[in-house]
C-alpha cells in the first residue's frame, strides 16, 4: 500500500472515529488501525491532575494554554490521542476546531488508568513520539511511579527520566521547573 493510500485510510478512521458519540463520560481515540474508548476516570485520577495542572500553570510560557482532554491529531500517522492534560500554544484558538495538531504540544501528561494501564504505558509511549510530542509525563498511581519522556526523534523517545512519588520531577523548557509529586496519590489496592 502506497504511501498516500495509507494516509487517505487513516483520514478516513479519523472522520469516522470523529462521527461517533461515545457515551457520557467516555472518549475516543485511535492508534493506526485501531478506535480505542476509554471511560471517565476516578476521583483520586482527578485529584493527581489537579494537583499536576496547578504546578504547570506556575511555569507555563506565556504563548501556550493547559487543555483537558483535547484531541491531538497527527494524520500522517494514523493517531489521534486525547491525554488528560496537554499544553498547546494559544494560536491554536484562532482555526477553531476540535483537533490539534500533535507536533505543536508542548507536553501530554497522563494519569494511567488502573483498568487499561497498557494504553497509556506502551500505546501511548509508542504513539507521542510518532506524533512529534516534545515531553510526555506519565504518572502511574497503581505502583507509584513517574516517567517522562523526551528527546523524540526517529519515531521513539531517547531519553527517559524514572521516579517514585515524593521525587522531584525534573521538567524541562518550556516550562523550566521541578515538579513535585509528595501529595500524589496512589489508587487503594
Amino acid at each position: 500500500m502506497s504511501e498516500s493510500q495509507i494516509a487517505e485510510r487513516h483520514a478516513r478512521l479519523l472522520a469516522y472515529a470523529q462521527s461517533l458519540t461515545p457515551p457520557a463520560g467516555w472518549k475516543i481515540e485511535i492508534s493506526g488501525d485501531e478506535i480505542i474508548m476509554m471511560a471517565g476516570p476516578s476521583v483520586i485520577h482527578q485529584r493527581n491532575l489537579l494537583l499536576v495542572r496547578k504546578q504547570f500553570e506556575a511555569h507555563e510560557p506565556a504563548d501556550m494554554m493547559p487543555s483537558e482532554n483535547t484531541d491531538l491529531a497527527s494524520p500522517n500517522v494514523g493517531k489521534l490521542r486525547n491525554p488528560d492534560l496537554a499544553y498547546i500554544p494559544l494560536s491554536v484558538l484562532e482555526s477553531g476546531g476540535t483537533k490539534v495538531p500533535a507536533e505543536q504540544t508542548a507536553i501530554a501528561v497522563e494519569i494511567v488508568s488502573p483498568s487499561n494501564p497498557e494504553n497509556d504505558l506502551v500505546g501511548k509511549v509508542r504513539d507521542y513520539p510518532l506524533m512529534d510530542i516534545p515531553l510526555y509525563l506519565v504518572i502511574d498511581p497503581r505502583v507509584g511511579e513517574i516517567m517522562l519522556y523526551s528527546d523524540p526523534s526517529g519515531g521513539v523517545y531517547h531519553q527517559q527520566w524514572t521516579g517514585k512519588f515524593g521525587d522531584l520531577v525534573p521538567i524541562p523548557e518550556p516550562f523550566g521547573f521541578e515538579l513535585a509529586t509528595d501529595a500524589l496519590l496512589r489508587y487503594p489496592d
